[in-house]
């Protein structure tokens, strides 16, 4: 088990800071270094912060590698695009405030082995980002194991820190009932705005000529012509750009949107895909570039709250809690509730992802049914190019493939036909996470994995009558989502 932070200088709660490398601060050396891989933003960041904190202790400055592996399962233009617009942001921004900002895209796949290696044997200490989905911890737990000096990782990942909870919790009722136990501790805890603020007034640091020579940084110049940079990187060009942009300046423009314009109808709107009413913030909050917190301060203006309003009651209940608007409250169940309880778990569980981890009842009703016969049987590549007999859902499937997204309650019927016209249930667990991975934004998350795994029982209960195929699963149908929601306007957009 991993020590948890000293009793250094520190602005970050300890229960965030979990030390990967439990070896000795180097403060004879030129700096200290953020290794940002997950929290891609220079404000509401509590790595950032960590950083600031040991550059202001050791009177040292600040040096922040941003590095962009091409070597991932499912790189595209798209993934790619939208995390370089994010970079490109963060080089003017670093510039003005005077901090060493060293931007990376590895040209092939491996290119940038020893980089953060190289870089570190100048360094203080090394603060990283503690993000519990994809290649990310195992990298981090690599990088533990190689460096020579401290190394701690720290979670920014949402308003209750993932360490608050010492079990995965089966229900989103559970977890919302242990939420609304916990959570009231944790509100005064909340990241800096602008944490580069702070940093030394110090000369910037000199990276060494050979990290100069050997991984040159992205050329400023380059920024200005994105689609040439991703272009010449070897990834899946077949997978083009999303229908939004990246960064933290276009997801703060998307949440005042929405709080300006999409807030007041959430509650009764956000189901309806004929209606724009849900947030959109899901690609910016995965990738970093807007923070959870800085969602909830927003909002919290809005609404004139304070944790004073806070109901003392922990029964679970969806509404009433926070003694906001119903519209905000129906709002901060999706932000905190469903999108953490997918951190929790994550963070918890190894095989979070895997199909072994889904409730023993759901394994046990989908394996009496898996002989079952199916009437239509799909291939991995008819799903992917949306030629299926249903009209609903290959409109879904169409705006996931063209923008990178999927209206979050088709996404659930999308989910349960995939079910329904594969195989086996282990089939199609494993389409739902190549086409998730592959054309979403916000795919490889926590929060989309909960999403995926939701379709085969996990966070759900049994339902009667139990049907063939989903046996006591919940079931859905694309004709009862056509009857119950508005979907002309859809079918249009996204079929023609």
């Amino acid at each position: 088990m991993a020590a948890d932070a000293g009793t250094t200088l520190n602005s970050v709660p300890a229960v965030r800071i979990r030390t990967v490398a439990d070896r000795p601060v180097r403060p004879e050396r030129a700096f200290v270094l953020y290794w940002m891989i997950a929290h891609r933003r220079l404000g509401w960041n509590f790595a950032l912060q960590r950083a600031v904190d040991l550059a202001v202790e050791h009177r040292r400055p600040l040096v922040i590698l941003e590095p962009l592996r091409c070597g991932y399962r499912w790189a595209s233009d798209r993934f790619h695009r939208f995390v370089l617009e994010g970079m490109a942001e963060h080089d003017a921004r670093a510039e003005r405030r005077g901090v060493t900002y060293y931007p990376y895209a590895e040209p092939t796949p491996g290119a940038g082995r020893g980089l953060l290696e190289t870089l570190s044997l100048h360094a203080v200490a090394v603060v990283t980002d503690d993000y519990p989905e994809f290649f990310l911890p195992a990298m981090v737990a690599a990088a533990g194991r190689r460096l020579d000096l401290r190394l701690e990782a720290v979670d920014s990942n949402g308003l209750l820190p993932m360490r608050a909870a010492d079990r995965a919790y089966p229900t989103a009722y559970a977890f919302r009932r242990f939420l609304q136990k916990s959570l009231p501790a944790h509100f005064h805890e909340l990241p800096e705005r602008d944490p580069l603020a702070r940093v030394p007034r110090l000369a910037s640091a000199a990276l060494p000529d050979e990290v100069v020579r050997r991984w040159p940084r992205v050329d400023p110049a380059a920024f200005a012509d994105l689609s040439g940079l991703v272009a010449a990187l070897p990834i899946d060009h077949a997978v083009g750009p999303a229908a939004m942009r990246g960064g933290s300046a276009a997801g703060s423009r998307v949440l005042e949107d929405f709080l300006d314009r999409r807030l007041a109808r959430y509650a009764d709107d956000r189901n309806q895909p004929d209606v724009e009413a849900a947030s959109g913030l899901s690609p910016w909050l995965h990738f970093g570039h807007v923070s959870p917190h800085e969602v909830f301060a927003s909002l919290a203006a809005r609404e004139n709250w304070s944790p004073l309003g806070i109901r003392e009651r922990s029964d679970g209940s969806r509404e009433g809690w926070w003694g906001m608007s119903r519209n905000a409250e129906s709002f901060l169940d999706e932000l905190v509730t469903w999108r953490e309880v997918g951190f929790n778990m994550a963070s918890l569980r190894d095989d979070h992802d895997r199909y072994e981890s889904l409730p023993d009842w759901a394994k046990r009703t989908l394996a009496e049914h898996a002989a079952d016969p199916r009437e239509h049987l799909y291939s991995l590549d008819e799903l992917d190019q949306a030629r299926t007999h249903d009209a609903l859902w290959n409109a879904a499937q169409t705006q996931l493939v063209r923008e990178g997204r999927m209206h979050n309650y088709l996404r659930m019927l999308w989910g349960k036909k995939v079910l329904e016209w594969s195989a086996s249930p282990e089939d199609a667990l494993a389409s739902l996470v190549e086409l998730n991975n592959k054309y979403a934004v916000d795919g490889r998350d926590p929060n989309s994995y909960s999403g995926i795994f939701w379709v085969f029982g996990r966070y759900d209960r049994p339902w009667a009558p139990v049907r063939p195929i989903f046996g006591s699963i919940r079931y859905m149908s694309s004709a009862n989502t056509a009857r119950k929601l508005r979907v002309r306007e859809y079918l249009r957009t996204y079929t023609g």
